[in-house]
C-alpha cells in the first residue's frame, strides 16, 4: 500500500446559461491509500484530469496549460492595470470612483467639443446654451441608462423589487438604454433653447464616443462586463472572472466605439459644407452598431440572460441590430431631403 498525492482540476458548467465552461482549480493535497499494482476499474473520468501535486500552482501555470501561446508578461501587465483600486480617491467616509469621473471629464470635454463644432457649424449657440444641452443630456443618459438595464437584462428581478432600480450600484447602465434616453434629453433641450433638434443630436454624436470611450476604460478597471475565456496571447485573468485568461472586450469597445468611431465622427464632421442634418446621428447608430455586434463574439453575454440563441446572439446584438437599419434609413431620408430642398 502506498500513499499518493494528487492534485485535481475539476472542470464544472457553473449554469446552464453559462456560455462556455467555467474552470474551478482546487489547490488542495488529497492523501489516498490505494494499492497501485492493481488497475483502477470504473473510474469516472469524464470532465476531470488528475495529475500529481507540483507544489507552489499559480493562475498563470493554469493559463499556460491551457493555452501555449499565453503571453504571460502581456497579460500580467493588462492584469495589473485592469487590478487598479476602481475608487480613485478618498476623503473620510467619502470616495471618488473612477466611472463618476470618466461621467465628469466625458461631459466636459463634451460640451468643449460641442460648443467649438457648433461654432465652426455657425449654429447660433452660446456656451450657456451648451451646457443646457449638457444637463438635459446627463440626466437622460443616467435614467435611460439604468431603465434600459433593469428592462433588458433585469429580467424579472427589478419587477419584484422596483426600489432596487434607483439603487444605481446594485446592476449596471445600459448603453441602449443611456442612447435612447439621451436622444430624449437632447430633444428636451432643443425646445428650450429654439435649435433644431436633429442639429442638437448630430452635434452630440459627434463628442459621444469621447464618454464611450472613457465609460470602457473604467468598465476594465472596473473588471465588468469582461470577455470569454481565449487562447489569445494577450488574455486578462479578472479577479471577477476565474482563473483562466479572457478576451479584454472593454478595451476592445474603447477602441472602436471610442477612438475609431471618434475618428470617422469627427472626419464627417469638418467637412465642408457640414452633411445634411441627420447623416451624424445616422453614421453614429451605423458604426456604433457594427462594432458593437463585432465585439459582442468576444464579450461575455450577461450572466442572467446567457445566449438568446444557439451561442452567438447575445442581448447586446439584438439591441445593435435597430441600431444600424435605424441608421442607414436615417441617412437615406437626410440626403433625399437635401435634395428635395434644393
Amino acid at each position: 500500500m502506498r500513499t499518493v498525492r494528487l492534485h485535481i482540476h475539476l472542470a464544472v458548467s457553473c449554469s446552464p446559461t453559462c456560455s462556455h465552461t467555467d474552470y474551478l482549480s482546487i489547490q488542495s493535497d488529497i492523501s489516498l491509500s490505494c494499492d497501485l499494482s492493481k488497475p483502477i476499474r470504473n473510474a469516472k473520468t469524464r470532465h476531470m484530469r488528475i495529475t500529481r501535486s507540483r507544489g507552489n500552482h499559480s493562475n498563470a501555470d493554469d493559463c499556460h496549460r491551457f493555452n501555449p501561446r499565453y503571453n504571460r508578461y502581456m497579460s500580467e501587465l493588462l492584469t495589473s492595470i485592469a487590478s487598479i483600486d476602481p475608487v480613485a480617491l478618498r476623503l473620510g467616509p467619502f470616495s471618488v470612483h473612477w466611472y463618476g469621473l470618466a461621467y465628469i471629464f466625458g461631459i466636459m470635454l463634451g460640451v468643449t467639443l460641442g460648443y467649438l463644432f457648433a461654432k465652426r457649424w455657425k449654429v447660433d449657440l452660446s456656451f450657456d446654451d451648451i451646457t443646457v444641452v449638457a444637463l438635459c443630456a446627463t440626466i437622460g443618459i443616467i435614467a435611460g441608462g439604468r431603465l434600459g438595464y433593469c428592462l433588458f437584462y433585469g429580467g424579472s428581478y427589478y419587477w419584484m423589487n422596483p426600489l432596487k432600480i434607483l439603487a444605481l450600484t446594485d446592476g449596471g447602465m445600459s448603453f441602449h438604454g443611456g442612447f435612447l434616453g439621451c436622444v430624449v434629453g437632447g430633444l428636451f433641450a432643443a425646445r428650450l433653447i429654439k435649435v433644431s433638434p436633429l442639429t442638437l443630436i448630430d452635434l452630440g454624436c459627434v463628442t459621444a464616443p469621447i464618454g464611450l470611450f472613457l465609460g470602457r476604460l473604467t468598465n476594465f478597471i472596473n473588471e465588468e462586463v469582461w470577455g470569454r475565456v481565449t487562447t489569445v496571447p494577450w488574455g486578462v485573468v479578472f479577479s471577477t472572472g476565474g482563473p483562466l485568461p479572457r478576451h479584454p472586450s472593454q478595451l476592445y469597445e474603447a477602441f472602436l466605439e471610442g477612438i475609431v468611431l471618434f475618428a470617422i465622427m469627427a472626419f464627417l464632421a469638418l467637412r465642408v459644407p457640414p452633411p445634411p442634418k441627420g447623416v451624424l446621428l445616422g453614421s453614429f447608430l451605423v458604426f456604433y452598431g457594427i462594432f458593437r455586434i463585432f465585439v459582442e463574439f468576444f464579450r461575455e453575454p450577461d450572466s442572467s440572460l446567457g445566449f438568446l440563441a444557439g451561442d452567438w446572439l447575445t442581448m447586446g446584438m439584438l439591441l445593435s441590430i435597430p441600431m444600424v437599419l435605424a441608421g442607414i434609413g436615417l441617412i437615406v431620408w437626410s440626403r433625399r431631403q437635401l435634395r428635395l430642398g434644393g
